[in-house]
């Protein structure tokens, strides 16, 4: 099911959030960037430049503190197809896509959500 990224109305981009673990309540995908996206992009930048390899260790604690304090500033928002709004605790896009490509983005979320864990 498609799932849209929102902030204050302002379309931030897309995914199928493919991959679930319901024990830790956690969802991802392949994330495709709206018109939006330009917006906060610079955010999630700061969290790869902290964090050079997904999955790895930081190397810049105070990027990563900084990423922390402006993403949760943003209010972003996750939406399902039919314009529900899902209760998350944490929205992260992974950007690596200068280092890795256009193709190097996906969307992380934790889902707060029990409504969502039924369907999913």
């Amino acid at each position: 099911m498609r799932h849209t990224v929102t902030m204050r109305g302002i379309i931030i981009g897309h995914s199928e959030l493919e991959q679930c673990d319901a024990g830790a309540r956690r969802a991802w995908g392949r994330f495709r960037p709206g018109f939006g996206y330009p917006l906060v992009q610079p955010i999630f930048r700061l969290f790869a430049e902290a964090v050079p390899m997904p999955g790895g260790e930081p190397r810049d604690r105070d990027k990563l503190d900084r990423y922390h304090a402006a993403r949760d500033k943003l209010a972003l928002v996750l939406v399902d197809a039919t314009g529900r709004e899902i209760t998350t605790s944490a929205i992260h896009i992974a950007d690596y896509t200068e280092e890795r490509g256009a193709d190097a983005l996906e969307l992380e979320v934790l889902v707060r959500d029990e409504e969502f864990w039924g369907a999913a």
